[in-house]
Formats: C-alpha cells, sequence, structure tokens
C-alpha cells in the first residue's frame, strides 16, 4: 500500500519569532512538512509554484502586499492550494474578506499549537476551520431573511459550512449519508447561483439568508 506523503506546507509571516516557532512546531510533526517560511507575500511570490504547497498559513498584516491582496493572486497561482489565515485580527470585515477571497480557514495567533497543526490537516481534508470565536462572529452576524430560497435543512447545512465543518462532519452531526450533503450543497450552489464555498458564505450574508 503507497504510503501517504507529508503535507507540504509555506509559512508566510512577517514576525520572525512566530515565523521560526511555527516552523519548527509544525516541521517537526510527522506527517507535516515545511517546505519554506517568508517574511512577506511579495518575497514569496517568485518561489511558491516551485515550493508546491499544500497548504499555505498566511499572515494578514504582511510588509507591502497584505494577506487579503494576497490571497486571490495565491488562488489563482496555486488553484489546489489550501490558505489558512492565521492572524492577530478579529474584525468582522477582515474575516468575510478573507473567506470572499479564497481563504479555506481562519484562526487567531492564539490558538495553540496542536489545534493550528489539527487545522492543516482538517483543510487539506476538505474542512473550514475557524477558531471558536471567529465562528460565532460569522454565524452571530447574520440576521435571517424570511424571503430565503433555502429550505430549513439547506440553511442548517449552510451554517455548518460557514462554521468550517467539512462535507463528511455535515453527514455526521446530522445523521445523514455524504450523498444526502453533497445533493442539498449543489441545491444551496444552484439556488444561490454560487460555484464555491466562499461566494456561498458571501452571498449569503449579503442576502442574510442565514
Amino acid at each position: 500500500m503507497e504510503m501517504e506523503r507529508d503535507i507540504r506546507i509555506v509559512i508566510i509571516e512577517d514576525d520572525e519569532t512566530i515565523r521560526t516557532g511555527y516552523s519548527f512546531l509544525i516541521g517537526s510533526t510527522d506527517g507535516y512538512d515545511v517546505i519554506n517560511a517568508y517574511a512577506s507575500y511579495d518575497e514569496a511570490a517568485g518561489h511558491l509554484v516551485a515550493d508546491r504547497p499544500d497548504v499555505i498559513l498566511l499572515d494578514i498584516e504582511l510588509p507591502g502586499t497584505n494577506g487579503i491582496e494576497a490571497l486571490p493572486k495565491i488562488k489563482r497561482m496555486l488553484p489546489h492550494c489550501y490558505v489558512l489565515i492565521l492572524t492577530v485580527y478579529e474584525s468582522q470585515k477582515q474575516i468575510f474578506d478573507a473567506l470572499a477571497n479564497g481563504a479555506s480557514g481562519y484562526l487567531t495567533k492564539g490558538t495553540p499549537a496542536v489545534k493550528i497543526i489539527e487545522s492543516i490537516k482538517e483543510v487539506k481534508e476538505g474542512g473550514g476551520p475557524m477558531s471558536v470565536n471567529i465562528a460565532r462572529m460569522v454565524i452571530s452576524s447574520f440576521m435571517k431573511n424570511p424571503d430565503s430560497p433555502l429550505s430549513k435543512r439547506e440553511t442548517q447545512i449552510l451554517e455548518l459550512v460557514v462554521e468550517g465543518k467539512s462535507r463528511s462532519q455535515i453527514a455526521k452531526e446530522l445523521f445523514i449519508d455524504l450523498e444526502t450533503v453533497r445533493s442539498h450543497i449543489k441545491n444551496i450552489y444552484l439556488k444561490l447561483d454560487v460555484n464555491s464555498r466562499a461566494d456561498a458564505i458571501k452571498t449569503a450574508k449579503e442576502n442574510k439568508l442565514i
């Protein structure tokens, strides 16, 4: 049986102490390989394609191009790479800007190292990890629209998507099979006229559907 390869990680963080600390903690964990660590997106940009990361840990407050601006550039360059935001910022606007620009997860820097390491694996498996306080802020910002095109079950599933749950986690939590979750998510995307989780979250927020 073929062994699963290590998750390839790139860190973009301007604080040298934090950058070195994350590189050491993550790199010394079995199954994780920190390929490179950069002090800015501008420094990283020319190397990312060659680095071939599976997951990028990205700070928002960077010299030059900030993390929010860097996100769409990274997604164009590496469409299959997952970007996990790791920042001190908890402002609602920045969270939604990050998610709308393609971030797959959003953690604050107070997050314990163990949780960060778990989140890298989770995001690689299709989840959308968020710090508890971030998830709470995302959900509480939605005041439901009574004219929502979504059914009660679709709304429930979309709320779990916003919380960062993967499809398999949603199936388990709602006691339904994975195919049913896929079918509901497909219907949600059709009704909202979107093609991705980030767009679904953005549209739901703009139209107060959840």
